[in-house]
């Protein structure tokens, strides 16, 4: 029995489990072996419940030649729910209203998460910042600087718990809140030295897990918790990273989100910096300080001030009229076809302010007209 490339049709994300016995029985078969999120998620569309999943599993693997195959004990998920309850986590299924927004992106999404501290954090917009784990000093404080500044923005930093570049971002965010992606079980702590740290994230952000409780992370863990770093951000800086690591791993899979990838440039006789100099090479967009990944953004909106009702209203410079959108939409859709475009190129063949071109990208976006690909790319709909 083989993991296949099949998805659910909708891109909804699915109904929650509605009971406990549900949940039960849905972390039962996400448990079982050679069941990944792909057979997970095929089995409950063909079987309708975790149940009628469960019972089907082992005629499933027959016919796909694995012999004297045996779903997972309930003894198993009873001590993994047991051993949540004392570590103080939640589990978080997905469709539930905790679960993380961002995440119903992902094709692979986690049907369940471990969460330790305040799941609210999981639906703030979040900025991922990676890198080395024998960060110069150079790049510990320039990932210190960048957590500390877009904190101070309103987005959450997302990590990996990881010594150097990970730990010096967790340890500038806590003070506006952080995010920790573990490897391993959400209460298993790795590095050990970062011990203090995992606690106080806990207080001041969250620590999630998509693997089981007790679980020791092993080196196959580490790409599969980079997607969810990614997947969990409006876009990953990466600011210190040689030309083979993890941190690329984590870039790959934010271009494969249709997430922004940005890196801190480094010196080019400086191993630590080689994968960096490579992002920008590629296209990645260059970051000097937390100005550049703001600019890269979609701004937060801020809260409207309070305006006497009977105050006259002023039309905001970036306004459109009804004809000036529709001139807009009109230009945009002339210059895109089948042959993917970047977003940025686009706003330069227009000759607009890229504040004007984004919402009207939005618009016809979510009419249907225009798609994008991952990478940001746009292409003209059929």
């Amino acid at each position: 029995m083989t993991e296949k490339d099949t998805h659910p049709s909708s891109t909804h994300p699915p109904l929650p489990p509605t009971s406990e016995d549900d949940q039960f029985s849905c972390l039962r078969l996400l448990r079982s072996r050679r069941v990944g999120i792909s057979t997970y998620q095929r089995l409950l569309i063909e079987h309708g419940t975790a149940q009628n999943a469960l019972a089907a599993l082992p005629e499933v693997a027959r016919a796909a030649g694995v012999s004297k195959y045996t779903i997972c004990p309930e003894g198993v998920i009873h001590a993994e729910l047991k051993a949540g309850r004392a570590a103080g986590a939640r589990l978080v299924a997905q469709g539930s209203a905790d679960y993380p927004d961002a995440l119903n992106d992902l094709r692979d999404a986690p049907p369940f998460l471990w969460v330790i501290g305040d799941v609210a954090w999981l639906q703030k917009p979040a900025v991922a910042l990676v890198g080395a784990r024998n960060a110069s000093s150079l790049g510990t404080r320039m990932a210190r600087g960048l957590a500390r500044d877009l904190g101070a923005m309103g987005y959450v930093i997302v990590s990996g718990l990881a010594r150097g570049v990970d730990a010096a971002a967790h340890l500038a965010a806590l003070d506006t809140g952080t995010i920790a992606v573990q490897a391993g079980g959400v209460e298993t702590i790795y590095p050990a030295e970062n011990a203090e740290l995992a606690v106080n994230i806990a207080k001041h952000g969250a620590r999630i897990s998509e693997q089981p409780m007790g679980l020791q992370p092993m080196a196959r863990h580490f790409p599969a918790r980079n997607r969810l770093i990614s997947g969990l951000a409006r876009a990953t800086v990466v600011v210190e990273a040689a030309a083979k690591s993890g941190s690329l791993i984590t870039a790959r899979d934010a271009l494969d989100q249709g997430r922004d990838v940005l890196a801190v440039p480094g010196h080019p006789m400086d191993a630590r910096a080689s994968g960096c100099n490579m992002l920008i090479r590629d296209g990645a967009t260059l970051v000097r300080s937390a100005a550049d990944v703001l600019e890269a953004l979609a701004p937060i909106a801020p809260r409207a001030p309070e305006r006497p009702l009977d105050a006259p209203r002023e039309r905001p410079r970036d306004a459109r009229t009804l004809q000036e959108t529709a001139a807009l939409h009109s230009q945009i859709l002339s210059r895109l076809g089948p042959s993917p475009l970047a977003e940025d190129q686009l706003i330069r063949d227009l000759g607009a302010p890229s504040e004007t071109v984004a919402p009207a990208l939005v618009e016809l976006e979510l009419d249907g007209s225009i798609a994008r690909a991952p990478g940001g790319l746009l292409t003209r709909a059929s």
